[in-house]
């Protein structure tokens, strides 16, 4: 390994480790009571490193939540590839999301946690910036559901308010997990998740005469 790549794996390490020390502190207190300095000593780092590599705490936290929904979009992005039918491309979105909140379960509570504050709090700049992010995904979506109409297997409607109406439903379904051993008693979550996803894209499918 070269001088140049062992410090470009270094730097990578250490912004790592700054935004690990920012995701705990971000699910413990919340944004707005966490300080650079706290970020600092959780990462055991300088103050000083941390401002090398971010200018902000909000550009720190729009680095995690820009990981999380980058990596979604290449999952969804991977089945829009794939050959099936675009029925089948928005059922495995859908399951493909309930796996995303299991296996990449802190970029999902991220993603979850700037979804359910009320206020902005990253700065219009940086909203705008994570907005084009969610907008990539929701045109994935909404180009399943026009293809799906175009091959005449869904109904006419506006692919994009129900891009956003499946999305809305996709991310509902799965905080329901949490409901399993209370409100869901009995119930398997997964198998209530895949028969609202179905439910979803039936919807959508031409009435037959």
């Amino acid at each position: 390994m070269g001088l140049k790549e062992r410090r470009e794996r270094e730097k990578e390490a250490r912004k790592q480790q700054i935004l690990d020390a920012a995701r705990q502190l971000l699910f413990k207190k919340g944004i707005q009571s966490t300080s650079i300095n706290q970020i600092a000593r959780t990462a055991e780092l300088g103050v000083g490193t941390i401002y090398f590599y971010f200018q902000s705490k909000e550009e720190i936290f729009y680095s995690l939540q820009e990981e999380g929904l980058d990596l979604l979009f290449r999952q969804i992005e991977a089945i829009g590839r794939t050959s099936i039918p675009p029925d089948g491309k928005l059922r495995e979105t859908g399951m493909a999301y309930l796996r995303f909140s299991s296996r990449h379960k802190d970029y999902f509570d991220i993603i979850n946690y700037f979804l359910a504050t009320p206020s902005v709090i990253l700065g219009d700049e940086l909203k705008q910036q994570i907005d084009h992010k969610g907008s990539r995904i929701l045109k994935l979506l909404g180009g399943f559901i026009r293809s799906g109409v175009s091959d005449g297997i869904f109904r006419t409607v506006d692919s994009k308010k129900y891009a956003v109406m499946f999305w809305g439903a996709l991310h509902g379904l799965t905080q329901f997990k949490k409901l399993e051993d209370t409100v869901l008693e009995g119930e398997n979550h997964a198998h209530i998740f895949e028969y609202a996803v179905d439910q979803l894209i039936g919807g959508l499918k031409q009435t037959k005469e």
